[in-house]
């Protein structure tokens, strides 16, 4: 073949190592003793052992920068599925400074902490039989009905009280529920964990759960005896979001899953943008102090199994957010990691490993 057709010369092929490239390594389980040990070197693997790997160094890096604002958001049914306390180890161990969340998922974990339980779902067992019964099905776990009502008494006994002066929304809501278990229940949880660290948890669909539900019980009740509504005002939460992002000099997030958590979590910057072009130059100093970024997510670590093909808003990608002003790109120095897969399994194994890693080489 005459080399007009064949562009390369096999004297100048590539070696890998003559162009810089990073070697994988086997993955040995014979030197692996800790999860440390196995997330690090799966980290040199391929596939999705690869990106739990670098997902653990994500995490690890964002914990580390002490100018960072980490925030948490979280969909699917974790605490459904027992991932409850993986939430309050991020908490606790200063990996998260704040927490956006579905309200399905905080009732199912105010549950938890209140001391009921799931239960496991089986296969020969019918709906309607479980619907008759009050267990609510969750895939392959159960929420019997008479959670809810147990739950329901506790909260009403919170809020049906509320001061009518005060505004309601997520955030304070649900540090009232976070003050209760500190108060009264011995074991962890995420509210828990949440009130005793001062970090707020929000919840921007507040009326699609059931601790919406509940709240709109009250409120139907107070009405009925004649005494004032609460109001309850979402963009209390927004602004209280903007508040702390405002005041960082760099942020980072965690995403579980995606929906209204992840992308309410993630229009800070676009709205930053707006009050500026829309409200005049006077915002642009508040705004912008302190950071090269805008108020762009520096680092990015995203846990969802969703595909990027089908263009729904919890498969998008980050470099998709990278063009509407959400994130720091790579060639700018951010750093994105997508972990392609269900979080029961990855996210266990990266916080862990992170906390190993903590634990051998604390914060200083």
């Amino acid at each position: 073949m005459s080399k007009k057709h064949d562009e390369r010369e096999h004297t100048q092929l590539g070696t890998g190592y003559s162009d810089n490239l990073e070697p994988l390594t086997t993955l040995d389980l014979n030197k692996c003793n800790t999860v440390n040990d196995l997330v690090t070197a799966m980290k040199s693997t391929a596939f999705g052992g690869r990106s739990v790997g670098e997902a653990a160094d994500a995490l690890e890096k964002m914990t580390r920068d002490k100018d960072c604002f980490k925030v948490l958001t979280l969909s699917g049914a974790m605490t459904v599925a027992k991932m409850g306390l993986v939430v309050c180890d991020m908490i606790e161990n200063g990996m998260v400074d704040a927490v956006i969340s579905t309200g399905a998922l905080m009732a199912h974990g105010f549950i938890e902490s209140a001391g009921m339980k799931h239960f496991k779902y089986r296969q020969d067992m019918d709906d309607v039989a479980l619907y008759k019964k009050g267990y609510n099905r969750v895939y392959d776990t159960l929420e019997p009905e008479t959670n809810f009502d147990a739950a329901y008494k506790i909260f009403r006994s919170q809020i049906i009280d509320w001061d009518a002066n005060e505004i309601a929304c997520s955030y304070k809501i649900n540090r009232k529920l976070g003050e209760y278990l500190h108060n009264n229940v011995k074991g962890r949880g995420i509210l828990k964990s949440a009130y005793e660290k001062n970090i707020p948890v929000y919840v921007p669909a507040f009326t699609d759960s059931e601790l919406g539900l509940d709240f709109a019980t009250i409120r139907r009740e107070r009405k009925e005896k004649g005494q004032k509504d609460i109001t309850f005002d979402p963009f209390h939460d927004l602004e209280d979001y903007v508040s702390h992002i405002i005041k960082a000099k760099e942020i980072g997030i965690f995403t579980i899953g995606g929906g209204v958590p992840r992308n309410w979590a993630q229009q800070v910057g676009p709205y930053v943008d707006l009050l500026e072009w829309r409200l005049g130059a006077e915002n642009k100093k508040e705004m912008h102090e302190g950071t090269g970024h805008g108020k762009r997510f520096k680092y990015a670590v995203r846990i969802c199994p969703e595909p990027i093909h089908f263009g729904g808003l919890s498969g998008c990608s980050y470099s998709e957010g990278v063009s509407w002003g959400k994130f720091v790109p790579v060639s700018e120095g951010g750093t994105q990691v997508e972990v392609l897969q269900d979080a029961t399994v990855a996210w266990p194994l990266i916080v862990k490993a992170v906390l190993e890693r903590l634990k051998k080489n604390p914060v200083k």
